[in-house]
C-alpha cells in the first residue's frame, strides 16, 4: 500500500505537471534549490526579490513583460506546488523505506529494485531541473526533449511503482506468452504517450484543430518537409501532431484486438477484469484526445488528457502483471 501511495502521489504530480506547462508557470522560478526551496515567499521583500529575478529572464523580458508582482504570484504558485510535491513523493518513499530496511522486512531483490526506485526520483528531479534550464537562456519555453524525456522518466517510476508493489501485494508466476503481447502493447502505448509529449513540448496541439481530416486532409500537404527531414518528427508542428494522431489510432486498434483476443485464452475472472480495465481507459483517453484537440487544448481537457495517458500506462502494467500469473489457457 505504501508503493501504491507513492504511484498515486507520482501521477498527481503528472496532473499538476500539465497543469503548470498549460497553464505557462514551469519557467516562473529561476533557481534550483533542492532543500531551501521549500520555503514559500513570506512577505512582500521576497516577494519583489523573486520578481525581481524573473523579470531578467527570456519569458518575463519577451512574453510577460506586463505582468505586475501580483500577476507574478499566480504562475509562482503553480511551479512552487510542483516543485514541493516532488519533494513531498520522495519522504514519502524515503522514510517507510529506511523503516522497512531496519526492520529487515525487505527481501534482497525487492531492497535493490527499491533502491533503484530511489534513484530514478532523484534523477527525475535533476531532468526537471535541466528541462525549465532550457527555457532560460534564450527562447522563452522548454526544450520538446527534455519535456518528453521528464515525462518518460515519470511514467517509468510509475510503472515501476506499480510493479513492485504488485510483486508485494500478489506475487506473479513465470511469464506466459498473454504477459508477453501484453508488454509489447504496454510499450507501444508509452510510445504513443511520448509522441504526445513532443506535441505538448511544441504547443503543437493548438494548430490543425479538425478531426479526423488535418487541415482538410487525411494526409495534408507538408507532411516530413522540414530541414532536415529526420527531424520532423521532433520538430516539424503538422508532422509531430499527425504522428501522434496515428500512433494513438494505432494504439487504440492495438487494445481493441489484445482485448477481443484475450477473450480467446480462458483468463481467470480477475485477468479478464483487468484487459476490461486497459479497453475502457483506451476508449476515454481517444475521447479526452479529440476532445482536447476539437477545443483548442481547453485548460480542462488538456489536464484530463495527460492524466489519461497515465491511467492507460497504469492498467496496461497490471493486465500485464495478472496475465503473467500462468492460468490463462490459450494465451500461455
Amino acid at each position: 500500500m505504501w508503493l501504491f501511495g507513492c504511484a498515486l502521489m507520482v501521477f498527481i504530480m503528472v496532473v499538476i505537471g500539465g497543469l503548470t506547462r498549460l497553464t505557462e508557470s514551469g519557467l516562473s522560478i529561476v533557481e534550483w534549490r533542492p532543500f531551501t526551496g521549500i520555503i514559500p515567499p513570506l512577505n512582500a521583500a521576497d516577494w519583489t526579490a523573486l520578481y525581481s529575478q524573473y523579470s531578467q529572464y527570456p519569458e518575463f523580458q519577451k512574453i510577460n513583460g506586463w505582468m505586475s508582482v501580483e500577476d507574478f504570484k499566480s504562475i509562482f504558485w503553480l511551479e512552487f506546488i510542483h516543485r514541493l510535491w516532488g519533494r513531498l513523493i520522495g519522504i514519502v518513499f524515503f522514510i517507510p523505506f529506511v523503516f522497512f530496511l531496519a526492520k529487515r522486512s525487505i527481501d534482497g531483490a525487492t531492497k535493490w529494485k527499491l533502491w533503484a526506485l530511489f534513484i530514478l526520483g532523484g534523477l527525475q528531479g535533476l531532468m526537471g531541473w535541466y528541462m525549465v534550464m532550457s527555457g532560460l537562456v534564450d527562447r522563452p519555453d522548454v526544450s520538446q526533449y527534455r519535456l518528453t524525456a521528464h515525462f518518460g522518466l515519470a511514467l517509468l517510476i510509475f510503472i515501476a511503482l506499480l510493479w513492485v508493489g504488485l510483486n508485494q501485494y500478489a506475487p506473479r508466476g513465470a511469464a506466459t506468452r498473454a504477459s508477453k503481447r501484453g508488454w509489447m502493447l504496454l510499450a507501444l502505448i508509452v510510445f504513443t504517450a511520448l509522441s504526445g509529449g513532443f506535441v505538448a513540448g511544441l504547443d503543437a496541439g493548438y494548430a490543425y484543430n479538425t478531426f479526423p481530416l488535418m487541415d482538410g486532409q487525411l494526409i495534408p500537404d507538408g507532411l516530413y518537409v522540414f530541414d532536415p527531414t529526420w527531424k520532423a518528427p521532433f520538430e516539424d508542428h503538422m508532422t509531430v501532431q499527425w504522428d501522434h494522431r496515428w500512433l494513438a489510432k494505432l494504439t487504440f486498434v492495438m487494445v481493441l484486438l489484445f482485448w477481443w483476443r484475450a477473450g480467446k485464452w480462458g483468463l481467470t475472472p480477475q485477468q479478464r477484469f483487468a484487459t476490461h480495465l486497459v479497453l475502457a481507459a483506451v476508449c476515454l483517453q481517444v475521447a479526452l484526445g479529440i476532445s482536447t484537440l476539437l477545443s483548442v487544448v481547453w485548460l480542462p481537457l488538456g489536464v484530463a488528457h495527460q492524466a489519461g495517458a497515465v491511467v492507460l500506462v497504469g492498467t496496461m502494467t497490471y493486465a500485464v502483471y495478472r496475465l503473467s500469473e500462468g492460468r490463462s489457457a490459450g494465451g500461455v
